[in-house]
């Protein structure tokens, strides 16, 4: 079996990224994964390409033009330097890019026929969540206005009880938004009723929760994706969106839903729409002013037509990912026409 450099995975250029001079206004914290993906020449050729939720966030809303730094231990191996080159490539501020005695995670990507991917993960003794006391800043810079959270890293030790520290810390101090994708994995996170109560106490402490209506769905079995996204908001998040593939996306705020539906697309895989997803909505609310002090405040004030417009704007970019392979979000450019819609992905 053989793999290919992640450089011929991702094709998009990083024209558009948020340069790594500028002062980072988003910083996420979580993993980057090397991704292996198959190809056209079947299953004994691998394409290596770099992935991880928060990685994936994080060169989303670079991409769209959002100054970002990603809190992440880099593997001590081929792939962690492939992971760093593609990284700075993209202009995210090297500053949060720690070098880690441990190997990168992998994920072993098969694809259904409809595109959408299941992973097989090897990620033992990774990097990505031996954080260790002191490698977290212990305050983030004046000019960061949000800080997102995301992914594995949020439920594996010993690094998740840092992260989960940090957010408690700062949702103490109440300066940035706290943002959060549980994008659980259900082979990884460990022992799902443990799992499931540090994701709802993670999502208390958030004042946006994205989720897929899968996360929904493992984290209340019993309800539909609407009624989950209630059930999440009253946990204290000021703003709850749901994404459902297809059937597009729903926010609850408020106690007022709002929904879209989801743009035509011919669908390569799906690896990254949901990240993807995540960084136009931080992108759209970075561009509107509503990140930053007093962040409840920020969120509650967005109305119906503010909230169709995020969405509408969030659909858009994720539709434009799943047209091609890996997780290769759009740059606005890419997006461009209106407020960073395309006139044809519009139109639903």
């Amino acid at each position: 079996m053989t793999t290919q450099n992640p450089g011929d995975a991702q094709g998009a250029p990083a024209g558009g990224a948020a340069g790594s001079g500028s002062s980072p206004r988003l910083v996420v914290v979580g993993e980057n994964v090397m991704d292996l993906l198959p190809t056209s020449h079947g299953a004994d050729v691998l394409k290596a390409a770099p992935g991880g939720g928060p990685a994936n966030t994080a060169v989303a809303a670079a991409r769209l033009g959002t100054p970002t730094r990603l809190l992440a231990r880099i593997g001590a191996d081929g792939f962690g330097e492939l992971i760093r080159e593609r990284l700075l490539g993209e202009g995210l501020d090297p500053a949060g890019l720690l070098p880690a005695q441990e190997p990168t995670a992998l994920a072993l990507a098969t694809l259904g026929q409809d595109g959408s991917a299941r992973y097989d993960f090897r990620m033992d003794d990774a990097a990505d969540w031996r954080w260790r006391a002191g490698e977290l800043p212990e305050e983030l810079e004046p000019g960061v206005r949000a800080l997102h959270a995301a992914s594995i890293a949020l439920f594996r030790e010993p690094g998740a009880s840092l992260i989960e520290a940090m957010l408690r810390r700062e949702h103490g101090r109440g300066r940035v938004t706290l943002t959060l994708d549980p994008n659980i994995r259900h082979d990884v996170i460990g022992d799902p009723v443990t799992a499931r109560a540090l994701a709802l106490r993670h999502a208390a402490q958030a004042h946006l929760v994205k989720a897929s209506d899968e996360d929904l769905a493992f984290l209340y079995p019993d309800l539909s994706p609407a009624r989950a996204a209630h059930a999440v908001a009253a946990l204290g998040p000021a703003l709850v969106v749901v994404t459902m593939g297809a059937d597009g996306a729903l926010a609850v705020s408020r106690g007022e839903e709002v929904a879209v539906a989801a743009p035509r697309a011919e669908v390569a895989d799906t690896v990254g729409a949901g990240d993807s997803f995540m960084g136009a909505l931080l992108n759209w609310l970075d561009r509107h002013d509503r990140l930053g002090e007093d962040p409840r405040a920020r969120l509650t004030g967005l109305d119906k037509a503010d909230l169709e417009d995020l969405l509408g704007f969030a659909v858009s970019v994720a539709a434009v990912t799943v047209t091609r392979e890996g997780a290769n979000p759009p740059t606005m450019a890419e997006v461009a026409g209106g407020d960073g819609r395309p006139e044809e992905l519009a139109q639903r």
